[in-house]
């Protein structure tokens, strides 16, 4: 017992060690003051850069490596073509489908990087210079649905039209498509200038009045029917989409009309009723040559007579169903 009492064990002397570890740390903890307060720190330099550089798109690192230089470059210089793209149809941005949605200018025109470091000297896609064919495979990588899927080998394609002879985006001055003329009628009368001034006949197509144009019946853009026509497969299924009671079958079909329609019509207009190429009965009497009544209308007892068959609607006083009839007796000579 006296042994123990003299020295003391290692027991007593860790005891101490925590003791006096205990007390500097509650000392530190006192003096501490709370970190939740404190302002936060300034963010350093090399912290700023890394955020720039992480804020630049990824669209835009894409698109100088192909050596786009974006639509404002393109705008310091053609600050005019800009106005008019942007009224357009191609410069709705919303629209993903559209220019400007994806390289804008260069969407058409190509990269511009090389035009601006040749300082404008070429090296662009021009579609003017460009031939018609280039301008055509252009356009219909985009406008190769619905109303353009029958461009390439149509009429307009095949003669060497290109889609600028007719649309343009910067200057464009009809209210819909993008024409350089005001209307459809102006700008078909370009070529087309025969059957656009048959329009001002006495007897046309409702085109001067505003009822129709001449895209409500030919797709200027090309077709599977004949001339352009949107319906059908024939010009006679393309009249009938207007004029279904002329459409048939009949008991009795009058063979010209069931050929062709145009054979008595000028579908575009004539100075003759009902837009016939010409007055009956001499109209008649191009195919009825032989039949029960004269041959010729031009003799004197006939004129002198004023035979019905020459004043009024000469032979249609009688023949009224002229496009076909489906009485079992008198239809044979389309009286009714």
């Amino acid at each position: 017992m006296g042994r123990l009492a003299r020295t003391p064990g290692p027991y007593v002397t860790i005891a101490g060690a925590l003791v006096i570890w205990l007390g500097v740390v509650i000392a530190v903890g006192a003096n501490t003051s709370p970190r939740q307060d404190r302002p936060a720190e300034a963010p350093t330099a090399a912290a700023s850069a890394v955020k720039a550089v992480s804020s630049v798109p990824v669209a835009s690192a894409q698109a100088s490596a192909g050596g786009y230089v974006g639509e404002q470059k393109c705008l310091e210089c053609h600050e005019d073509q800009g106005k008019g793209y942007h009224g357009s149809a191609h410069g709705r941005a919303p629209d993903k489908r559209t220019p400007a949605a994806k390289n804008s200018c260069e969407t058409c025109h190509g990269p511009g990087k090389a035009h601006v470091d040749a300082d404008g000297d070429g090296k662009i896609q021009d579609l003017k210079k460009l031939a018609p064919r280039q301008v055509g495979e252009l356009c219909t990588t985009c406008h190769a649905r619905t109303e353009h899927r029958n461009w390439a080998g149509s009429k307009h394609d095949s003669r060497n039209m290109s889609c600028v002879s007719c649309h343009s985006v910067h200057e464009s001055k009809s209210a819909d498509g993008g024409l350089k003329k005001a209307t459809v009628q102006e700008t078909c009368v370009q070529c087309h200038r025969k059957e656009v001034n048959k329009v001002h006949k006495s007897s046309h197509m409702p085109v001067t009045e505003g009822k129709m144009e001449c895209t409500t019946c030919h797709n200027p853009h090309g077709s599977q029917n004949v001339r352009m026509l949107r319906e059908g497969n024939s010009i006679n299924e393309s009249c009938a989409s207007c004029h279904a009671e002329k459409r048939g079958p009949f008991l009795w079909e009058h063979a010209v009309g069931r050929e062709n329609c145009v054979t008595c019509h000028d579908p575009h207009g004539s100075n003759n009723e009902r837009m016939l190429t010409s007055k009956v009965p001499m109209l008649c009497q191009k195919c009825h040559i032989h039949s029960r009544h004269p041959a010729t209308i031009y003799d004197q007892n006939q004129v002198n007579n004023r035979s019905n068959r020459v004043t009024g609607r000469a032979c249609v006083n009688c023949h009224q169903m002229v496009h076909g009839s489906n009485h079992p007796t008198s239809g044979k000579f389309f009286l009714r």
